[in-house]
């Protein structure tokens, strides 16, 4: 593992899970697509509720008139309250709830990929701050080194050695490394203050700071390996998969809504027969069925068919997506490891031991000012691009993080 030291600049100092997990509970726009979980699941409740009965009530047989001489109002009047009730059949409640089911397990997958999605700007985040942290410790080192040069060299002066012009040169150089050391505090600050939003933190950057290991990993495990985990994982690959299913189950549902429901009724009837002047009171039935002979649900039920097809259409794409993600964040993995091996191995020190080589010549006369800041440069601009390409390499193992649908690089 090659890794480059980051040192701690505030208090509160989170590594990634510690940051993960704050992420996971206080990011507003996670929290906000958690609520259509709930919101789906709630609507699995409505999906299996029966139908409500029905209740009605006839009173009947009002005299409104005298006849004969005679006006009794109440006496003839019959009343019949009565219930009635609709019969759903084939199953027409279980397959909505089975379908309000499987919309919900649809909402998780999607909002573990939405997850997926912003914990990969995190991740990002994250890794942005450990190379500003990099790169504002190699502009101190940078500082401190030239620093120690000046000192060496202002000796010399004073003992004859070297000439003012050259003394100028060297300390003029010192402003490069002050830059180089105020544009990495500004890109730090900037890189917590991303993370601070994502986390919706109002703490102040003072106080806030991350730690990790900022290096890489020489070694990388096959493609098969990775396009294996990430068809297991990749939750917008599982939500097109659902999909599928939920809309088989739709389209049984439109096949069971296309068929007829009938209402059963119950009465109970007071002072209701005249034929019969004995049958003062009386129960009756109905039964209600409807004649489905122009409408049988026909384009529900082709709609849902077609639906079915487009689902599968859509899997497969998501499938292609899977592959085509890992397989291109397993191509930045390698060029990346293919650029740090050798600035590892060979570039970076051969870099310092250039430098260091070249300045004990120039305190001694054996080589000219030129070549000393040549030298300088050269290994500044090493280190520098060494502390990139880690930070390349981070962000493609984040890249494969995300293609994959779970964490498999640190």
């Amino acid at each position: 593992m090659g890794s480059l030291a980051t040192p701690a600049f505030a208090q509160k100092a989170l590594t990634w899970q510690q940051l993960k997990q704050k992420f996971e509970s206080t990011n507003p726009t996670l929290q906000a697509a958690k609520d259509n979980i709930d919101e789906s699941r709630a609507e699995e409740v409505t999906a299996y509720l029966r139908p409500n009965p029905d209740f009605n009530l006839t009173v009947d047989g009002f005299q409104v008139s005298r006849n004969q001489g005679v006006w009794q109002p109440f006496s003839g009047v019959f009343e019949s309250p009565g219930i009635s009730y609709l019969h759903e059949r084939q199953h027409k409640r279980e397959l909505r709830l089975q379908s309000a089911k499987q919309t919900t397990d649809v909402t998780v997958s999607q909002y573990t990929d939405q997850e997926r999605s912003l914990l990969f700007s995190l991740r990002n985040a994250f890794v942005g701050t450990l190379q500003a942290k990099a790169v504002l410790e190699n502009a101190k080192e940078n500082l401190d080194y030239w620093d120690r040069e000046l000192t060496a060299n202002r000796d010399r002066f004073k003992a004859g050695d070297l000439a003012e012009v050259d003394l100028d040169r060297l300390e003029l150089q010192r402003v490069q490394f002050e830059s180089d050391y105020e544009t990495a505090l500004v890109n730090l600050r900037t890189s917590k203050i991303t993370l601070l939003q994502l986390l919706n933190d109002r703490t102040p950057i003072e106080e806030f700071d991350v730690r990790g290991e900022f290096g890489f990993t020489d070694e990388l495990k096959p493609l098969a390996a990775f396009r294996t985990t990430a068809l297991v994982a990749r939750p917008d690959l599982k939500a097109a998969v659902q999909s599928v299913e939920l809309a088989k189950t739709n389209y049984q549902l439109a096949v069971a809504n296309g068929s007829t429901d009938p209402t059963f009724g119950i009465w109970f009837t007071h002072n209701a027969s005249i034929s019969n002047p004995f049958a003062n009171n009386t129960i009756g039935g109905t039964v209600s069925i409807p004649l489905r002979i122009f409408d049988r649900n026909q384009g529900e039920k082709a709609r849902t068919r077609v639906d079915i097809a487009r689902n599968e259409r859509l899997r497969d794409a998501a499938e292609a997506q899977v592959f085509n993600d890992v397989d291109s964040a397993y191509a930045a993995l390698e060029s990346a490891l293919d650029l740090l091996r050798p600035y590892k191995k060979k570039y970076l020190p051969l870099a310092l031991a250039v430098r260091d080589r070249v300045a004990f010549a120039f305190q001694r006369g054996g080589a000219s000012l030129l070549d000393l800041l040549d030298a300088e440069k050269s290994y500044r601009d090493t280190r520098l691009a060494y502390i990139n390409l880690v930070g390349s390499y981070l962000v493609a193992a984040a890249q494969m993080n995300m293609a994959v649908g779970q964490e498999v690089l640190e």
